[in-house]
């Protein structure tokens, strides 16, 4: 079987146990030989709020991963200059293992949006699979969206997850009013919040 490797993209502001879950999941379903977590240094659509230290979303996700290795932390966005797009991000990958199959993993959402992102047909032609995290009443429209990006219905493949009610400005949310956020995230990285007094 060819090396297939899983592609994990986000901001992980804090990577919390239901990024853990998902990627778990998908890397499993997808049948991926490994899968890279590639954070986003300074996304585009998340201006309204200050990001985090990337050194310090680094070490979190380190933290995360450092019990599966199957899970591998990827720079490819860090030591480039901006804006990161998502194909620019896969030609890269695909550069680096010319023999692998490539599966970008993304939500139900994402892949409405695919058709308004940066040369989508680029991204299609790229992947082996597409790795879909279905929501309940999210069911993607793959008539349009083969009509527009031709090719895609048949690299679509869903990942069966639970649906996790956790987001990451939820966790900041609350560890700036002081409430406990100890049973949402990793244990390392609940550890490494307090010391150094991130979200604050």
């Amino acid at each position: 079987m060819p090396d297939r490797i899983g592609i994990f993209g986000g901001t992980f502001d804090p990577p919390h146990l239901g990024h853990l879950t998902l990627a778990s999941k998908a890397q499993f379903q997808l049948e991926c030989s490994r899968l890279l977590w590639i954070l986003t240094p300074e996304p585009p659509h998340k201006q309204d709020y200050s990001i985090t230290a990337t050194e310090h979303r680094i070490a979190m996700v380190n933290l995360t991963i450092s019990d599966n290795p199957n899970f591998e932390f990827s720079r490819v966005d860090i030591d480039r200059p901006g804006p990161h797009y998502t194909s620019d991000t896969i030609e890269l990958i695909a550069k680096e293992n010319p023999e692998a199959e490539l599966v970008p993993i993304m939500g139900a959402d994402s892949l409405k949006n695919l058709p308004t992102w940066h040369k989508p047909k680029e991204i299609v032609f790229a992947c082996h699979w597409i790795g879909v995290m279905k929501r309940p009443n999210e069911e993607p429209d793959l008539d349009m969206l083969e009509r527009e990006l031709p090719g895609i219905s048949s690299k679509v493949h869903y990942v069966d997850a639970p649906r996790m009610e956790i987001k990451s400005r939820d966790l900041r949310s609350r560890i700036e009013s002081g409430q406990s956020v100890k049973d949402y995230l990793p244990h390392e990285v609940y550890k490494y919040i307090n010391q150094h007094q991130l979200y604050h």
